[in-house]
């Protein structure tokens, strides 16, 4: 998996091409009697979800179950959020039981976002394992909470943050560096 630093780790065709990679990568590690889901972690983890299920289905010939996960109530600092949180719908149409559940998110930080979507994860079943895609895996973790698979692994300075477009969601697909 590329290391990258420097302003535009990753344009439209490295994306994907990390995407097309983080399929491949899924495949290999997922036993063949594996029951598969992919739970896209709102907002930019669920078109990440859907295009990792395409490439899936255009691999394997298996329709893969897409779902959503929204965690805002579930968030450590929901009581210090100025204002109303937006909260999203959780979209799970298909039963966790005995299934290998991926968590897909664009960026892992802290690892914050990662537990509270295992907390709201739990609230709708018990699968049988849990994995975490990352489009991005930056430096900077305050929990012990560490990606299965990531398609770039980015060290940056304090200060600066990973901004992920997707062209569902802001009509462009780009992975940047930028100061905060």
């Amino acid at each position: 998996m590329p290391e990258a630093q420097g302003p535009c780790p990753m344009d439209p065709g490295q994306m994907d091409a990390a995407l097309k990679r983080l399929a491949a990568d899924l495949m290999a590690r997922l036993r063949s009697e594996e029951e598969v889901v992919l739970l896209g972690i709102r907002s930019r983890g669920l078109p990440l979800a859907e295009r990792l299920a395409i490439l899936l289905r255009a691999a394997t010939g298996a329709q893969v179950p897409v779902g959503s996960l929204d965690i805002t109530l579930y968030r450590d600092d929901l009581t210090e959020m100025v204002g109303s949180p937006i909260v999203r719908p959780t979209e799970i149409p298909f039963t966790l039981k005995e299934r290998t559940v991926v968590l897909v998110d664009d960026v892992l930080y802290t690892g914050r976002t990662v537990r509270a979507a295992l907390d709201a994860l739990l609230d709708h079943g018990r699968p049988h394992r849990v994995m975490l895609l990352v489009l991005a895996d930056r430096s900077g973790r305050e929990l012990p909470i560490q990606a299965d698979l990531a398609g770039l692994r980015v060290e940056i300075p304090p200060g600066h943050r990973v901004a992920v477009k997707l062209k569902e969601i802001d009509g462009e697909d780009s992975v940047t560096v930028e100061a905060c």
